[in-house]
């Protein structure tokens, strides 16, 4: 299977231009050949940048409680617009997507933001929403603790393929969840810089004995709406670059085989072989052979946390 990783440029807090950014991404992929495209995470509608950079954590701060307004009008529901045409350009160029979004919820949850992973294969459409279990430092500000649901390894053709957000992959047990489902190809989304992914990816490959994809984004002050409450701000405080990139692919014995090219837009793929995973499981598999089942049990609470429950029934009454 050709596994490819986009490195690329959102169109910051705008929903329906980074939705064509993606489609456009999807059908360049068909056109090389790929069969599963990676974007970076919460590409779709973009990385809360600004909290590290603007004391996010001031209380009842009138400028955070704006941009928070506008982060949160830019989420994107599901099911929604952009993610049915994105299902649909998915398969029309068949190519299957992981995609990184800012996900709203649609009853409850309304005022808060989830950073979410899509899986959409090209012929069965979105398999699953993994929301990212631990926001990571100041994402706490902005995004919203997730849920075991969305941690499933899904069936692409001969290969099994899940993924997580960002420093979830330095979470062992979040790793080891999809390793025993089976998992040839793990996907880690990052927000965008070399150095954010340190050797985690090759840490995977290497453990899991998987093919690793690590999609990183590209951001600059350039890319961010004018009317966005910080934008001033941080234009006099000398902003430009927020994110080069740092995309890679690695192969199961922690080899390199695909790196994108810092700061630069593109498109990077590799021809990934299921043979390389089960040689390199020859002398180390983490969930079969190497592991002792009878001495550590890993329990996974799969259910979607949820607000409100229903008990009985007002039929009749």
């Amino acid at each position: 299977m050709k596994i490819g990783a986009a490195q690329l440029r959102p169109a910051w807090l705008d929903r329906a231009r980074t939705c064509q950014i993606v489609i456009q991404a999807i059908k360049q992929a068909s056109d090389q050949g790929i069969e599963l495209l990676v974007f970076s995470e919460s590409f779709l509608s973009g990385y809360p940048f600004w909290i590290c950079r603007t004391n996010g954590a001031a209380f009842d701060d009138a400028l955070q409680k704006r941009a928070y307004a506008q982060f949160l009008d830019a989420a994107v529901e599901i099911p929604g617009s952009e993610v049915l045409a994105i299902v649909e350009a998915a398969r029309d160029y068949n190519v299957s997507v992981y995609l990184g979004i800012n996900e709203r919820g649609v009853q409850e949850g309304r005022g808060s933001i989830f950073c979410s992973l899509l899986a959409i294969h090209a012929q069965r459409g979105l398999l699953s929403v993994h929301r990212k279990l631990v926001p990571t430092y100041d994402e706490r500000l902005c995004w919203a603790p997730g849920d075991g649901h969305g941690l499933q390894v899904h069936d692409f053709g001969d290969f099994k393929v899940g993924g997580l957000n960002c420093w979830e992959n330095w979470m062992p047990l979040a790793r080891f969840a999809m390793y025993a489902q089976g998992e040839d190809v793990h996907v880690s989304v990052w927000p965008g810089n070399a150095s954010a992914i340190k050797n985690v990816g090759q840490l995977i490959a290497t453990e899991g004995r998987v093919w690793s994809v690590c999609a990183s984004g590209l951001l600059s002050l350039a890319d961010v709406p004018e009317d966005f409450a910080f934008f001033e701000a941080l234009e006099q405080d000398g902003v430009d670059e927020i994110f080069t990139g740092g995309s890679c692919i690695i192969d199961p014995a922690g080899r390199i085989v695909a790196q994108a090219e810092d700061g630069q837009e593109q498109i990077i793929s590799f021809d990934a072989d299921l043979e390389r995973v089960r040689e390199e499981r020859q002398n180390f598999d983490p969930t079969g052979h190497y592991h002792r089942q009878d001495i550590f049990r890993v329990s996974i609470d799969s259910s979607r946390r949820q607000a409100l429950h229903h008990h009985g029934s007002n039929s009749g009454q």
